[in-house]
């Protein structure tokens, strides 16, 4: 392998961040002779990231940890008017105070991977609303409008997509891939921000950025990508029966997050811990050559290491105490995700299938019917095969909960209440 000047370019490519850079040389350089700072941006669609935003959370955090100053841009602005990069559909468009809300309660993920401050090194949160909400449009259109054409921008992915496919794509969204560009602008401007960093669906943005920041500024900038996450498999990285992984405890709790990473293909194990844990590469070299069933323990410190990164060490080690008493030895453990259900309801009798889907084991009713069909669901430890089994008072155990289970892996708790 290459060996690269800087120690944050030569991270990156030691545990499989880059995919792409428009000048690698140069910018390894930079790192090398002094700090750099970067950003990425997250648009506030929901109150919480999810484990496809990890990669590029990593990579701030990696780039804090060799010297440098990451930024956090909170798109406050963009998230008015919505990406259309790899989206078949127009996003609802949410009110300022939601968009407000979910930068707030996703601010706190932030604080497991970076330390926020006034030093030369301590990473910062933008809201690009700052700049974006005062924007005068006639302004906007000749100042920095004049320098994309529309013959370039219709062959960005994110726009050819939409077209051959036959899907709006709105005026609104068309405008997204200028005002990403403008951020990168304004971040040189404001805090000298030379780079940004993204997925590699964000490439063409990225450069829209690059090249209005020469033809407006004369500022050399930077982009870098990171590649498309899957599994070895070929799934999408973090596609689950519930739904998505999300990085809130509310949203997704520590256990499952834990389970999560636990359940990760054997062929997965070393490249998902150089990727979502800050293990040192010698032990995860090790790790990865472990064979047969010795690759389970390899499993667990991944999960450990991911959810303690996230969770905090005690949250960590809660999780996998859960899951020892669950797997091994076979009775319920108070850790598992717990959903309270009226009493009166359950006298009253609920589909199995509706409880799996309410309870986050299956991501819908007709999810829930195919893993009872399939044999995979289990109430209280026994196989249930009928689609329209119902869950009643008989159905609360000893411990005075109803354990429910999707596979051997995934189990929740109903509580009567």
């Amino acid at each position: 392998m290459t060996t690269h000047k800087s120690e944050f370019i030569q991270t990156l490519v030691e545990r499989g961040f880059l995919h792409q850079c428009t000048d690698l040389e140069n910018l390894d350089a930079r790192a090398a002779k002094g700090v750099v700072t970067a950003y990425v941006g997250y648009d506030a669609t929901a109150d919480s990231l999810h484990i496809g935003n990890l990669v590029s959370i990593m990579m701030l955090h990696w780039l804090q940890q060799t010297g440098h100053q990451p930024i956090v841009l909170m798109g406050g602005g963009t998230t008015k008017v919505g990406d259309p990069s790899g989206k078949d559909e127009t996003r609802q468009l949410l009110t300022d105070d939601k968009i407000n809300a979910n930068i707030n309660s996703i601010r706190q993920t932030f604080d497991s991977f970076l330390n926020f401050g006034n030093g030369a090194h301590d990473a910062i949160i933008v809201n690009n609303a700052t700049w974006l909400d005062e924007l005068a449009y006639i302004p906007l259109l000749r100042d920095i409008g004049r320098h994309f054409t529309i013959n370039r921008m219709l062959t960005f992915e994110s726009v050819k997509l939409r077209l051959e496919r036959e899907q709006p794509l709105t005026f609104l969204e068309f405008n997204y891939m200028i005002l990403q560009a403008y951020d990168f602008l304004e971040l040189a401007k404001r805090h000298d921000c030379m780079l940004q960093m993204g997925g590699s669906d964000q490439w063409g943005n990225i450069i829209n950025g690059i090249e209005l920041g020469r033809r407006v500024a004369e500022r050399e900038l930077f982009g870098l990508t990171t590649p498309l996450i899957t599994t070895a498999s070929g799934a999408k990285m973090g596609k689950t029966a519930a739904g998505a992984v999300w990085l809130r405890p509310e949203r997704y709790s520590p256990y499952d997050y834990w389970q999560f990473w636990r359940n990760t293909e054997d062929a997965d194990v070393g490249r998902f811990l150089k990727l979502f844990t800050n293990l040192p590469l010698d032990e995860i070299f090790r790790l990865e050559a472990l064979q047969g069933s010795e690759i389970n323990d390899a499993k667990k410190i991944l999960a450990n290491a991911a959810t303690a990164l996230l969770h905090g060490d005690t949250a960590a080690q809660e999780s996998a105490e859960t899951a020892e008493k669950t797997f091994v030895s076979g009775i319920t453990a108070d850790g598992l995700p717990t959903t309270d259900v009226a009493r009166a309801e359950i006298d009253d009798g609920i589909a199995l299938f509706a409880l799996l889907s309410r309870v986050g084991l299956a991501s819908s009713n007709s999810e829930a019917r195919r893993l009872i069909k399939g044999g995979g669901a289990r109430v209280n430890d026994v196989r249930i095969t009928d689609e329209t089994a119902e869950i009643n008072a008989d159905s609360i155990n000893d411990d005075d909960v109803i354990k429910l289970s999707a596979g051997k892996k995934r189990h929740a708790l109903v509580r009567p209440v």
